[in-house]
């Protein structure tokens, strides 16, 4: 039966090389940002190198072996997959994508290593909107903090405000629930917690729109 199971387990080693090495990796110095929906976490990151099939991240926040993540290539769009590999710099990403999409990045692959130079993509995963808008959030505990919008997407704002709550906190802004993910120089980054929500109150424009 033990030999049994380890025919078996090197069959299943065996089909994931296989499935690996279809694909060539092209080495790259790409711009990145990857996030892991579980953890609830993201980070920038630069790609060593990509094929069809996968990509091998560089990163200092690194997600567990088969934890599910989304990742953001500058030039080749996002990318969901799973961690088969995980080191102390980073780590290795299978890609779940159509067919349609893999020749697609065989086609930004030739012109990368053409010399071709690729599509401007972003990095976040919605479009921000710039705006100047005096809002206000309201914290855990009750207190109410006045602030401006910098800009938002659909999946958060950017703040500017002399109070950062900690990374983390859960606020409300604008009857939107959102958590605390980041400081910056002028302020915080709130990303939304309630999809359904968030689509209802974005649908105003007067909510984030410049007056």
């Amino acid at each position: 039966m033990a030999a049994l199971m380890t025919a078996d387990n090197e069959m299943a080693v065996d089909r994931s090389l296989a499935e690996r090495r279809r694909y060539k990796r092209e080495r790259v110095n790409l711009m990145g940002r990857h996030f892991e929906p579980a953890e609830n976490r993201e980070a920038d990151c630069k790609i060593a190198d990509i094929s069809p099939g996968g990509a091998r991240i560089l990163s200092g926040v690194v997600p567990s072996p088969d934890a599910q993540v989304v990742v953001y290539i500058d030039g080749f769009g996002r990318f969901e997959g799973r961690v088969v590999r995980a080191a102390r710099d980073g780590f290795a990403i299978q890609f779940n994508c159509s067919a349609h999409k893999r020749e697609r990045v065989v086609k930004q692959l030739t012109n990368y290593v053409s010399g071709i130079p690729l599509e401007k993509t972003t990095l976040r995963r919605h479009d921000r909107t710039p705006t100047e808008r005096m809002v206000s959030f309201t914290r855990a505990n009750g207190d109410v903090v006045n602030c401006k919008v910098l800009d938002y997407s659909l999946s958060g704002v950017f703040l500017a405000t002399e109070f950062r709550p900690p990374i983390g906190e859960f606020v409300l802004i604008s009857q939107v629930p959102g958590r605390v993910v980041r400081h910056h120089d002028t302020g915080i980054a709130i990303e939304f917690t309630s999809q359904d929500k968030m689509g209802i109150e974005l649908g105003r424009p007067k909510l984030f729109a410049s007056r």
